[in-house]
């Protein structure tokens, strides 16, 4: 925590067990809504009651959009029915989009209803587009004029606008409503009054369509260096806008949740302070990994079998002790490879170039590092032989040979896996980062094993 919000807890806290409203109303006036979302992280619900009591309606709703997600949904158990109306009122419609989308459907629908019909008719727009779209982080606040117009009548524009948004740019449409073109403010300020805004449309405004993914739109906001950008409807009308502080947010989210899903957790845990919802959210991405080890398991039993019947039962149970680290190289091999392929998927600097280009680059790095394993595996497998000297030494040397082309092999296997799996993920509609989760990791672990123990059986035979 940085030294002011610490500060400002100590101030905080003296003043709600004195349950002094006046003196905390006094201290939170000068406070920034980021700082106070902070300390509302931190009380429990009968000091946030305290502190939302002690706010104004403004400073409230802003609060209430700021604070994590777990923290609003007790907000919403504490907060009334119509001062909650109240604070989604204050809310941008794009802030009030996201938060309503956290309320059940009923409550939600509830919610709309008590809010006057101009602001439900923009947050109920919002709604209807995807959460992970353009249409549904956009704002849908734009400013746009004629191409006819003049600048001097554009500047009137934003003069009348009640709006409280910062603005880059005017949008120009034509006669029939269709998106024209962009013209920056710096030009309505340099350019005479009379200049007919359509000669001013810059020949190369970006834009992005309502059902565009939002990965994909931050990925144009990156490569273009982009402050804000138009979002279009299907008819190529003008819709709204996005800005690059909502950017920043989804380049949060998408992170967040790519590293979610390659732990084998999911963001929801973060709705909740119960430890058993928490639990219960990781244990449905670990039992299908108990059932995968299980599956390893059975591979050892049936090559148990096989030794058995050769009479190899020592060279068995020699091997079986090498287990571990092939298992581990080689599905720690698959990861990083699967890791980057996912990193270069979602930002967007892989989807440009064809699976063969990659490909080809991977299994370079996938046969030096296969290779590397390999020989020094197989040297650290004959030091600890000869430390046991369990093993005859043709056996050992066979034990060997089994293990370092098992090594070999078993990292290809877990590459070619990491590398395919993402965009074979991608292609069917899945997030290419469960491709990195542990349940991967965990099928890697059974074939690295298969690869291991039938090399072993052959050459010892």
């Amino acid at each position: 925590m940085a030294d002011e919000q610490k500060q400002l807890v100590q101030q905080i806290e003296p003043l709600l067990e004195a349950e002094d409203k006046s003196a905390l109303r006094e201290l939170l006036s000068d406070q920034r809504s980021s700082d106070i979302a902070e300390v509302v992280e931190l009380v429990d619900n009968e000091h946030r009651r305290a502190i939302f009591d002690a706010m104004d309606r403004p400073t409230s709703a802003e609060v209430l959009e700021k604070v994590g997600e777990a923290t609003r949904a007790e907000l919403f158990e504490l907060l009334k029915d119509e001062e909650l109306s109240s604070l989604v009122s204050e809310l941008d419609p794009d802030d009030a989009a996201d938060v309503l989308l956290e309320l059940p459907e009923e409550e939600r629908a509830e919610l709309l209803e008590s809010i006057p019909p101009a602001e439900s008719a923009e947050i109920k727009e919002l709604l209807s587009y995807s959460e992970d779209s353009a249409g549904g982080i956009m704002d849908p606040a734009v400013i746009s004029v004629s191409e006819d117009a003049t600048v001097a009548e554009a500047v009137n524009k934003i003069r009348a606008a009640e709006i409280d948004e910062d603005f880059f740019s005017v949008y120009v449409v034509d006669k029939a409503g269709g998106f024209v073109g962009d013209v920056r403010i710096r030009f309505l300020l340099t350019r005479p009054e009379g200049t007919r805004i359509g000669d001013l449309v810059g020949p190369d405004t970006i834009y992005v369509s309502v059902d565009m993914d939002q990965e994909e739109v931050r990925n144009i906001f990156s490569k273009n260096d982009l402050i804000v950008a138009p979002v279009l409807d299907n008819d190529d009308k003008l819709v709204g806008r996005i800005t690059a502080d909502r950017i920043i947010e989804v380049a949060e989210e998408e992170a967040a949740e790519d590293l979610y899903t390659m732990a084998g957790t999911d963001a929801d845990e973060l709705d909740t302070f119960s430890a058993f919802r928490a639990a219960r959210i990781r244990m449905t991405w670990l039992l299908p990994c108990l059932i995968g080890t299980g599956v390893t398991v059975l591979v050892l039993m049936f090559f148990y079998e096989k030794f058995d019947i050769e009479g190899l039962s020592i060279v068995y149970t020699t091997a079986l002790a090498f287990v571990p680290m092939i298992a581990a190289i080689s599905g720690n091999a698959g990861l990083q490879t699967s890791a980057i392929v996912v990193s270069g998927l979602a930002t967007g600097h892989l989807v440009a170039l064809r699976v063969s280009q990659v490909f080809t680059r991977e299994v370079r790095i996938a046969l030096l590092v296969a290779l590397s394993c390999g020989v020094i595996g197989g040297v650290a497998c004959a030091i600890l032989l000869n430390v046991r000297a369990a093993e005859s030494t043709v056996g050992s040397a066979r034990l060997v040979f089994a293990f370092g082309t098992a090594m070999f092999s078993a990292i290809m296997v877990a590459t070619t896996l990491g590398l395919f799996l993402p965009f074979l993920f991608r292609r069917i509609g899945i997030d290419p980062a469960i491709s990195s989760g542990p349940l991967v990791t965990t099928a890697n672990d059974s074939i690295s094993v298969a690869i291991y123990m039938t090399l072993t059986l052959l050459l010892a035979t």
